[in-house]
């Protein structure tokens, strides 16, 4: 189960469950296991039917007669049951894709034994098992493909319900909540006062749809509320591989780490902590300025802040065992987070801001973390060049997006494609704020003496050959020519 539960609230599911009027096509209730490959077919069928149904869990209840919903006990034990040599529960998560999270519980009813098995619903594609899908038609399982108007049904439910409208945790208690939920801190970042009374403070996490009413008793915490506000994300299931992991190493390789963390506070309430410990591991130096003594890091941290923030909010929540993480090198920083990014990576700098998961975005924007308006990444290279540091690198894959932020080393030690994409971005930062790329801009963006006037025009025409920059004019004198990134004259 997404929370851990004690016996009696598991009575209480059995009684409920078994309250139904019929076999719904998200339960299935059995007095004993056939064979194994059953259960594996009812996870996917019941997991896509509960989808279809609008239900966060499905279930299956050994010890209930499906005649009268009748408690009469069962002698099956998944904790003993194998397959072959291998254990079932192991056995079927290697059969299911994708992989989901279900979980089986024992509890006695009436002096019976009863097993629970709850199945997370299915999300961004049906369920198969051995390769097969399958759904629930009434109280039959059936193969998915046989009925094509629900597998349509279906995908436009995939579509359709974003990963914060998801449920966390199902019937939640109002003292669950708010022992689940970080919600004095709720309040303080919306600058809000809090509520005199527990129903005033359920009510406000309500409307911000952290919480929803469930259809039986309690509250359903959402995703969007455990994921921001979560005093500890191991408290709920399916989102305990989505903590922030930070990882300091010694030297510049993986070889060694020195100092690890896995961040289980809620992205929200947790993210100053967070951005606080980070600080504490980067490189710094103490300098002497007009008698005062200051402490400067080797990484500016107002660019740390809004890629930390980047990976937390742009990250593909549906990719399935990884998360969000930090790795501190010695003359690096890489910050990755699953999925692929949403738009060019060479057009991060002028892209309009997009979000793959809008509802976490604005509640980040309304609490002070990010911007909703795309000039994230803008900072980012403004704050490099501020400290003439290397330009950033993305690296993007179809599972993750990486940003690799470089401590300071001096223009001779870059090699050339350092180089060509610290000119590139220097002029999608000019061109976003209205300027050009020039000798003399580029001149002060590394650095360089102006009697040095001749590395810096050998630096533009390297950026030029590579394509990334063009003139603004090609028909201006030398020393009045101005450069654009190449996109800005396609089509022209």
């Amino acid at each position: 189960m997404t929370l851990e539960r004690p016996a009696e609230y598991l009575i209480s599911l059995v009684r409920e469950l078994c309250g139904l009027n019929r076999e719904t096509e998200w339960v299935e209730f059995k007095v004993n296991v056939r064979k194994p490959e059953e259960v594996g077919e009812y996870i996917s069928a019941l997991a896509n039917s509960a989808a279809l149904a609008g239900k966060a869990f499905a279930y299956v209840v050994w010890g209930v007669s499906d005649r009268d919903h009748s408690v009469v006990g069962t002698s099956f034990d998944p904790s003993v049951a194998r397959v072959g040599n291998e254990a079932l529960e192991n056995w079927l998560l290697r059969l299911l894709e994708p992989r989901l999270n279900f979980r089986f519980f024992q509890v006695h009813v009436e002096g019976h034994s009863v097993i629970v098995l709850e199945i997370e619903r299915a999300f961004r594609q049906p369920v198969r098992f051995h390769g097969q899908q399958y759904i629930r038609v009434g109280s039959y399982k059936k193969k998915l493909k046989d009925f094509p108007e629900r597998e349509r049904a279906l995908w436009r439910i995939f579509d359709q319900t974003p990963f914060e409208d998801r449920i966390a945790a199902e019937r939640v208690a109002d003292d669950e909540v708010l022992r689940l939920i970080d919600y004095p801190t709720y309040f303080d970042l919306l600058k809000r006062p809090l509520p005199e009374n527990r129903y005033g403070i359920l009510n406000a996490l309500c409307d911000d749809a952290l919480i929803r009413r469930s259809d039986a008793s309690g509250w359903n915490v959402t995703n969007l509320g455990a994921v921001l506000f979560a005093k500890q994300l191991g408290d709920f299931r399916s989102l305990r591989r989505k903590a922030m992991r930070v990882i300091q190493y010694r030297g510049n390789s993986r070889i060694e780490a020195v100092r690890e963390r896995v961040c289980e506070e809620g992205y929200a309430s947790g993210f100053e902590s967070l951005i606080g410990f980070i600080d504490g591991l980067l490189p710094s130096k103490e300098t002497i300025e007009h008698g005062i003594r200051t402490t400067v890091t080797g990484f500016p941290m107002p660019a740390v802040r809004e890629l930390v923030a980047n990976a937390l909010i742009h990250q593909d929540f549906f990719t399935t065992g990884t998360g969000p993480m930090v790795e501190i090198f010695e003359g690096r920083i890489e910050i990755t987070n699953p999925g692929p990014p949403l738009v060019d990576a060479l057009r991060f700098v002028d892209s309009p801001p997009k979000s793959r998961n809008e509802s976490l975005a604005s509640l980040m924007r309304r609490v002070g973390i990010c911007e909703e308006r795309g000039s994230g990444w803008d900072k980012v290279v403004s704050q490099t060049e501020l400290l003439q540091l290397p330009a950033p690198r993305v690296e993007a894959g179809s599972q993750y997006t990486r940003v690799v932020l470089f401590g300071g080393r001096p223009l001779s030690s870059m090699d050339r494609s350092e180089r060509v994409r610290a000119t590139y971005l220097h002029a999608c930062l000019k061109y976003v704020n209205q300027d050009y790329v020039t000798n003399s801009s580029l001149r002060q963006r590394f650095g360089i003496e102006a009697r040095n006037s001749a590395r810096v025009s050998r630096l533009l025409a390297e950026a030029v050959r590579e394509g990334v920059i063009v003139p603004d004019d090609p028909t201006a004198a030398r020393k009045q020519m101005r450069y654009v990134p190449w996109w800005t004259k396609q089509g022209k």
